[in-house]
């Protein structure tokens, strides 16, 4: 049996743009541009100029409502039927690349992603992440194949507030452990032992250099440590999301960050990195592994990620049982190297506490 892996290509600097006329010479020269407001004000002068003269036109830019939801990647699509391009440019954080994505899966039109902020690796994966209309977890969309390319603006996310940063290196750190943990009891084919490997450079690099790419980000200054840091989070992770078996792209943390997420103000006041991180620390109570949760906690606190229930407005004693529930029904839940259950669960949960 046969299996294909394909990889994203990127472009990183603070000229990331002047790529896209190259990246686009192949696929074609009408351009649709989905994304939010914020996002298309701080990219788009510079995308402009960008494809100035290069033949490429820019027909539409399409409003991203700021979720992912099945309804409002329809909606999309029946505006780009409409409008006719032959190139998406998906431009904003994970909502709006994730929407683009499913649009051009859709349509079946290439897609060229532009991160605005660092918070995930949606710029370079092939899969969506989707949400109800009420905001709770939907479902995942997986494609074929990932973006056509990826533009790192380090000028334009240097700029952007560190608390998505700082989300992006929670959900990375994640990417390593979850990886780590599902994989550990089987022999692993060669796309997802290599995964597995680049897996660690999820989380080094960012003990490293993570701390001075928040206050380098803080500072608006493109730097070593600021580009560490997106490289992990946007790229990275991303490789090693396209490189292991599904089975392998999640576990106890992603699921419990769902499970979370039902709470409506911990998915109000959140964003989703931070919340995984604090699942990775449960996971690894979970797992036993209480040197490396104070290791991990340490350097989540000096980013300034929450690490406990309060951090969220939440105790122990009143965590809603439904939060379990949805946890341990969870799709990255199914492949782990033991069985969970709800008192495992909230052990470790309690134990993330006397940390």
């Amino acid at each position: 049996m046969s299996y294909q892996v394909t990889f994203c290509p990127y472009t990183i600097g603070e000229d990331a743009y002047q790529a896209l006329p190259a990246v686009c010479a192949k696929l074609g020269r009408r351009i649709v541009v989905i994304g939010g407001h914020t996002a298309r004000e701080k990219a788009m002068p510079a995308l402009r100029e960008a494809i100035a003269g290069s033949g490429l036109t820019i027909e539409a830019e399409l409003w991203h409502s700021g979720k992912c939801s099945m309804a409002g990647i329809e909606a999309l699509a029946a505006q780009c039927r409409e409008i006719g391009p032959e190139i998406l440019l998906g431009v904003g954080g994970g909502k709006a690349i994730d929407t683009a994505k499913g649009v051009a899966d859709l349509l079946s039109l290439p897609v060229v992603t532009v991160p605005t902020i660092a918070a995930t690796c949606a710029g370079t994966t092939a899969l969506s992440v989707v949400y109800t209309e009420q905001h709770t977890f939907d479902r995942f969309l997986f494609f074929p194949t990932p973006p056509a390319h990826c533009l790192i603006h380090t000028g334009i996310l240097g700029a952007a507030p560190t608390r998505y940063l700082r989300a992006g290196m929670g959900d990375t750190v994640a990417k390593h452990f979850e990886c780590t943990f599902s994989a550990r009891n089987d022999a692993l084919a060669h796309s997802s032992a290599l995964g597995r490997e680049i897996s660690a450079l999820c989380y080094r690099p960012l003990l490293e250099h993570g701390r001075q790419a928040m206050e380098d980000c803080a500072a608006g200054q493109d730097s070593p440590s600021l580009r560490e840091a997106l490289l992990a989070n946007i790229v990275t992770t991303g490789l090693v999301s396209l490189l292991v078996e599904e089975d392998y792209n999640g576990a106890v943390a992603h699921s419990l960050c769902y499970g979370l997420s039902t709470i409506p103000a911990v998915e109000e006041q959140h964003l989703h990195g931070d919340i995984v991180a604090y699942g990775v620390l449960v996971q690894l109570m979970l797992d036993g592994n209480t040197d490396e949760a104070r290791r991990l906690r340490d350097f989540l606190r000096s980013i300034g990620t929450p690490t406990c229930l309060k951090d969220f407005g939440l105790s122990l004693e009143e965590l809603p049982e439904q939060v379990v529930e949805v946890t341990l029904a969870g799709d990255d839940m199914r492949h782990l190297p033991f069985a969970v259950t709800g008192p495992m669960l909230r052990t470790a949960i309690a134990a993330v506490e006397t940390l």
